[in-house]
Formats: structure tokens, C-alpha cells, sequence
């Protein structure tokens, strides 16, 4: 076993065993540190292909921006998890069935690459020398031009993803003044004071 193989099967058991922990563990604060690990398992791996600018965004996107910024939410946010959870249930058969279409997508595309490894090659677009363009440029020139409509799609889906979060953890507390910038500008004199006349000697 070659060095590169070596490193590239710890790289892979621990990612795969930190994206379980991810979902099995009950404390979210846990849940986010295995997925931090798991990132930076995810970026060695890329560093084994070569793509050098892939590992590094993932370690300073996801693991100094997303991860660590949800890190903070968590444990700053008194989220009640038990709630959100109540209607765990109901959502199951739905979620069962998109694990379920996820896992024969997986199963296809392993097979196809088990049994017949030339058809992999076919449906990819050859991209320029590798020797006259570095990765970076190459993968900027793939990804805004053949595939830039799925580019703006998954944006758009992260943007979901940040107002349902968004969400579910703003929480309005009651007998708590807030500002009401509509209302202050549509004030007027006869609704911003009161005059009273006062008789004298009597006072308010």
C-alpha cells in the first residue's frame, strides 16, 4: 500500500464516521464539532486529487464562516430542540423516501463506474491542458459557463436554507417594547402630544 492509498482511506473512514456522528448525536454543539472534523477530512481528500483551491475553501468557507458561525448560534441561541423535533414524525416517510432516492442514484452511479469504468469518461467535456491552465482557472471557466444556471440554483437553495433557519430561531418575547419605525414616521402633532388644560391650583 502506497502512502497516498494509506492517508486516503484514514481520510476517508474518519469523514464517513464523523457525518454519522453529524446525525446520531443528541447534543447540536457535538453535531457541529464532527462536522468540522468531517470538513477537514473532506479538504485532505481533496488535497490527495490535486485540487489544492477546493480544500482550502472548504477549510476557510465552511469550517471558519458556516460551521463555526452555526457553532456560535447554538450555543448562544436558546433554541428548545425538543420542540422543533415534535414533528419529527409526520416528515419521515418523506424524508425515507428521498434517502431512498438518494441511495439508488449512489447504487447507479458506483455500478456503472464498477462494470463498465470507460463510461465515466463520456459524458465529461474535455476542459483545456491541465499544463496551460491551472485548476482554479478551469474550474471558473466549467463552472460559470456549462454549468452556471445549476450555480445560480444551489444559491438560490442556500438562500431558502438561511431564511428557514432564520426562522425557526427568531423567537418574539412578550411585554418586550420594540421599535416601530412606521409608526414614528407617520406621527403627527396631534398624535404625538396631548395638551390639557389644567385649572389652577388642582394641578395633574
Amino acid at each position: 500500500m502506497t502512502l497516498t492509498a494509506f492517508f486516503f482511506y484514514i481520510f476517508s473512514a474518519v469523514t464517513i464516521a464523523s457525518a454519522v456522528m453529524v446525525i446520531a448525536s443528541r447534543n447540536p454543539v457535538h453535531s457541529v464539532l464532527f462536522l468540522i472534523l468531517a470538513f477537514f477530512n473532506a479538504a485532505g481528500l481533496f488535497l490527495l486529487l490535486g485540487a489544492e483551491f477546493l480544500a482550502m475553501i472548504l477549510v476557510v468557507v465552511y469550517v471558519g464562516a458556516v460551521a463555526v458561525l452555526f457553532l456560535f448560534v447554538v450555543m448562544m441561541l436558546d433554541v428548545d430542540f425538543a420542540e422543533l423535533r415534535q414533528g419529527f414524525l409526520q416528515y419521515l416517510p418523506i424524508g425515507v423516501l428521498i434517502g431512498v432516492v438518494f441511495l439508488v442514484e449512489l447504487i447507479f452511479v458506483v455500478g456503472a463506474w464498477v462494470i463498465a469504468p470507460e463510461v465515466a469518461g463520456h459524458g465529461a467535456l474535455p476542459i483545456r491542458n491541465p499544463d496551460e491552465v491551472s485548476n482554479i482557472a478551469a474550474i471558473g471557466e466549467v463552472l460559470y459557463t456549462r454549468y452556471v444556471y445549476f450555480f445560480q440554483a444551489s444559491g438560490l437553495v442556500l438562500l431558502v436554507a438561511m431564511i428557514g433557519a432564520i426562522v425557526l430561531t427568531l423567537r418574539h418575547k412578550p411585554n418586550v417594547k420594540r421599535q416601530d419605525i412606521a409608526t414614528q414616521v407617520a406621527r403627527s402633532r396631534e398624535t404625538a402630544i396631548e395638551i390639557r388644560k389644567v385649572e389652577p391650583g388642582k394641578g395633574l
